[in-house]
């Protein structure tokens, strides 16, 4: 029977919280018990929308004509929330459910582990978790079981219990399983399972090994979606909470001008989508457009002016590809100010201080922006390399056909975005010492890509000194603004333009990632103020001259379980998850500012005598 979330902030539900992940909370009531789940596909979304309408008819949609044409949708679904009434009453009947999982439970008193069925339920009907009958009654006071602590995936998305049976290795005569999970002692050693009824035994320890489950083929059990399907991949153990159990594959766009204008947000998306793809010709574009009197809708003058604009726009979106979202976005930027009518994208140049000048070409005060943010896939035990689905990369789907649309968020926030002045990035890339440090990393980064998905299959991006540099410069200013602009550092996301190619982009942007938790303050676009960014440079490469790990984190040596990157370590540039867009991989502070003896080799090593 399906579960429902209760309260989950909506942009958190295509992240952590998307479908396939796993979520623990407490049953409502006083005396609500623990409960987990794994959220459910968006084939739920419509089964429990109620009176609000399935696919793209219900109402809490949204629109970004660049990220559609990308993935091949219709359009986008806002998580579905309860609506309130001026009297309090709930006018919405829409629901955000799961299915409970794992299904096998522990009780924290008698140690016992059992599946769900096995397990007393509480009084209250709407409490969904369970109790043990025994412990309770002896206890005097409500005894809840708990989800176990293990659960098995595999590399093709699936997800399973853990084979409790399977371990413990019971008896031939066993009739009657009655298991136990029991702290002996310390570690994995010292946790026993164990049958009462046969007396089988087994530690847990070895229990996460690569091969630990080898003898236990996945069974391609996919409890969001509520079917199977055929896998025998080896099955690994995890932690329930772990960070491997869920990676959302994202793909964003900011909007920028045309498609921020008014004339585009008076389009309603289902109108925007016919003129797109069914209305194909001049003439029957001209009779809807005057059929639903969208010019005046729109405020065009007549209909004709109205189809102009919009071939304009259409003959744009034909030349968007996976390779144009960033460059069109950082010609917005380049461009500066803002266009006239323009709802979503302003910004504000700002002068750049003469100390940061050698350095930064540009800085821009982004004081409105928004962002849609669409999940289109989840991967499990390896992050995602990037959106697009390749032969060696396995993304679970989150429905059980493919919909003509796809879940996503709509953050509007504020942010900085930066150029470095090319001719000095040119100069400096150009060092021998900086091309063989950033060659060495670009090996170790090519080595891991063709380990995942095959020497055949190319790396989606040329690793260059360029985009090191670019990448721990915007870790660094993420964690000082973190310090000063009033955000936390979890809401601060970091959006990389970076390209060598006939389009030169050596720019960046941070900005709010989570508008839901902080909104727009202003504090973060004021940083990029001359009298604010000054010190916010200066403080955050003063920052990378020492780390608390060196030498041992400026020689590589903190990196050697993640090769992709050079120096970096929790102590120095790693920033939250949500924030960095390449999982905090492809980082090295040598790049800023050098390494002992030789800082001259750092782009900003002179800002250190400042």
């Amino acid at each position: 029977m399906p579960i429902e979330l209760g309260e989950i902030r909506r942009s958190q539900i295509i992240t952590t919280f998307g479908p396939g992940a796993i979520i623990d909370f407490r049953a409502p009531g006083r005396d609500g018990g623990p409960v987990s789940v794994v959220a459910a596909g968006i084939d739920a979304w419509d089964e429990f929308a109620g009176t609000q309408g399935q696919g793209m008819s219900n109402p809490q949609t949204i629109s970004e004509p660049r990220l559609e044409r990308l993935l091949q949708v219709q359009g986008f679904r806002l998580p579905p929330i309860v609506m309130k009434g001026e009297n309090g009453r709930y006018e919405t009947s829409d629901r955000l459910v799961g299915v409970r999982f794992p299904t096998w439970l522990f009780c924290p008193d008698c140690h016992r582990i059992r599946r769900v069925s096995d397990w007393g339920r509480p009084e209250s009907r709407w409490d969904a978790s369970r109790i043990c009958a025994e412990c309770t009654t002896k206890a005097g006071v409500t005894v809840h079981a708990l989800p176990v602590r293990f659960v098995a995936i595999c590399s093709r998305g699936h997800l399973d219990d853990f084979p409790w049976d399977f371990w413990v290795r019971h008896r031939d005569t066993c009739a009657r399983r009655d298991l136990r999970l029991e702290g002996k002692g310390s570690g994995m050693k010292g946790l026993m399972l164990s049958c009462k009824t046969c007396g089988a035994s087994q530690t847990m320890d070895g229990c996460f090994g690569p091969k630990a489950l080898e003898h236990v083929p996945c069974r391609g059990n996919r409890p969001w979606l509520g079917d199977t399907e055929d896998c025998g991949e080896t099955m690994r153990t995890v932690y329930r909470g772990a960070s491997n159990v869920h990676f959302p594959v994202l793909v964003s766009a900011l909007d920028i001008p045309p498609w921020s204008d008014e004339v585009q947000k008076k389009i309603p998306p289902l109108d925007w989508h016919r003129l797109e793809h069914e209305y194909t010709t001049d003439e029957k574009r001209l009779l809807y457009i005057d059929m639903i009197s969208l010019h005046v809708t729109v405020g065009v003058g007549t209909a004709e002016a109205l189809l102009a604009e919009i071939k304009t726009r259409l003959a744009t979106l034909d030349a968007t590809t996976a390779d144009t979202i960033r460059p069109d976005e950082h010609r917005a930027f380049m461009k500066g100010g803002t266009g006239v009518g323009d709802r979503e994208f302003k910004v504000e140049e700002r002068d750049v201080p003469v100390e940061l000048a050698p350095y930064i070409g540009r800085a821009q005060s982004a004081t409105r922006l928004r962002e849609v943010r669409a999940m289109r896939s989840f991967t499990r035990v390896t992050p995602p390399a990037d959106w697009r689905e390749r032969p060696g990369a396995h993304f679970a789907p989150l429905a059980r056909k493919r919909k003509d649309w796809l879940p996503a968020a709509e953050i509007s926030g504020e942010g900085v975005f930066l150029e470095l002045r090319p001719e000095a990035v040119r100069a400096w890339e150009s060092k021998p010492q900086v091309l063989a440090r950033a060659e060495s990393l670009r090996k170790a980064y090519e080595d891991d890509w063709h380990g995942r998905y095959g020497e055949d299959e190319p790396c989606p991006m040329h690793l260059s000194a360029r985009f090191l540099l670019v990448h721990a410069f915007a870790h660094v200013l993420m964690r000082q603004l973190a310090l000063g602009s009033g955000y936390s550092s979890s809401s601060i996301r970091e959006r990389l333009y970076v390209a060598d190619d006939d389009y030169k982009m050596c720019g960046l942007l941070l900005y709010t990632a989570s508008s839901d938790a902080d909104g727009t303050l202003g504090g973060l676009s004021r940083q990029a103020r001359p009298e604010h960014l000054l010190p916010l440079v200066v403080d955050g490469i003063r920052s990378m001259e020492w780390c608390s790990n060196d030498p041992l984190c400026i020689q590589d040596v903190q990196s050697e379980s993640e090769r992709t990157n050079g120096a970096a370590c929790h102590a120095c540039m790693m920033a939250p998850e949500t924030g960095c867009e390449h999982f905090n991989r492809l980082l090295d502070r040598w790049m800023l500012v050098g390494e002992p003896g030789a800082r001259d080799l750092g782009f900003f090593s002179s800002l250190l005598e400042l």
